[in-house]
């Protein structure tokens, strides 16, 4: 009973400091994209001298001196930048981190995710948090319109063609999330791309995970298949062929199909059409498609040695959440969520290999 208690009071210690985490929760993501914006982690990085101090910050990116000392205790404490003494031991100076460094808006080395976090703190993206309750409370076939559609009119594929400013950010954001992952697939299949010709990425966007591919497969020709707005953008790469078109009516023929991120943007439905699309494009019996995406887990699991394992769930729980506020019917998959899809567009089978990262990739034999 004592024992019990005393558990009692401790959740209720920790609950009464929890609560504030979801009062304030936005502020992470708002100064961290205050030093995506100002540059911060580039003015340290570049400076000739380290620590950099605040003031030498703050000429670098010409901000208020006080705001910015306040901005930067703030991310000191998150663990974004360290707080060093200077080399006189005069004055507290400033250093970057391997999590700052990922906050680099300039680079473009596989680590930075800074066009993602500009991506998910935009205008457009930040609306439809507030309206999660309404799709949550509506029916499951209701007539209630998804948060996205409810705040802008439209879903955020029809605002993107109508906005090319949108639309850039949206490909700046994949194309830093492909920079991050691909060479992970990549380096996890690469048997995969043994003696395979052709390769079409659907929904490649810009290009750029064909860029990885072909560079590292050499013997690969491919095809960047995706709206036609998108292709118009789209980077022209040696070994890479550009084409515009609808996943829902067909994919161009090939010998693997390529699709990452793309299939949890949509319901089943959506998802085994697509599936199946995917299947006839590639030949009977060594046809492949490749598909990267995140697989949550059934059941937590406690053991200490599994910390980065329950981050990782933690990253593709939120995903879901992001899928709940800005498709309509988006969603991320359990393995048996996605043994359904798979079956039901017609697969002979399938296996799943771990990157070690939110995504895994799932190889779909027809």
């Amino acid at each position: 009973m004592e024992e019990s208690k005393r558990n009692l009071l401790d959740e209720e210690a920790k609950a009464s400091l929890d609560i504030w985490r979801y009062v304030f929760g936005f502020a992470d993501m708002a100064a961290a994209k205050c030093a995506i914006d100002l540059k911060i982690p580039e003015a340290i990085e570049n400076h000739p001298s380290q620590p950099v101090t605040l003031a030498e910050i703050s000429g670098a990116v010409s901000a208020s001196p006080s705001h910015l000392h306040r901005i930067m205790r703030f991310l000191v404490h998150q663990g974004v930048f360290k707080e060093v003494p200077t080399k006189d031991g005069l004055a507290t100076g400033y250093t970057n981190t391997p999590l700052s460094r990922r906050m680099m808006i300039t680079k473009r080395d596989g680590k930075s995710l800074a066009p993602f976090v500009l991506f998910e703190t935009s205008p457009e993206l930040i609306a439809p948090w507030l309206r999660l309750s309404s799709v949550v409370s509506s029916p499951a076939n209701g007539s209630h319109p998804p948060p996205f559609d409810s705040v802008h009119g439209q879903d955020l594929w029809a605002l993107a063609d109508d906005n090319p400013c949108f639309n850039d950010v949206i490909n700046e954001a994949m194309a830093c999330h492909t920079r991050l992952v691909v060479p992970r697939v990549a380096a996890a299949c690469h048997d995969l791309f043994e003696g395979v010709p052709t390769v079409v990425d659907v929904g490649g966007s810009t290009g750029e995970t064909l860029a990885i591919l072909v560079k590292e497969f050499p013997w690969i020709k491919g095809f960047n298949f995706d709206l036609h707005h998108v292709i118009e953008v789209a980077q022209v790469l040696d070994g890479v062929e550009n084409v515009g078109g609808d996943m829902f009516d067909s994919v161009p023929k090939c010998d693997a199909v390529f699709v990452k991120w793309v299939l949890h943007d949509w319901g089943d439905k959506d998802c085994i059409r697509i599936l199946k699309n995917c299947k006839e494009a590639v030949p009977p019996n060594i046809g492949k498609v490749l598909i990267v995406e995140s697989i949550i887990r059934d059941q937590k699991k406690t053991m200490i040695v599994e910390d980065r394992d329950e981050k990782l769930q933690q990253v593709r729980l939120m995903l879901d959440m992001g899928m709940m506020a800005h498709t309509s019917t988006g969603k991320e998959r359990t393995l048996k969520e996605w043994d359904f899809v798979l079956n039901e567009a017609g697969f002979a089978r399938y296996e799943v290999r771990d990157i070690d990262d939110v995504q895994c990739v799932i190889i779909a034999y027809r």
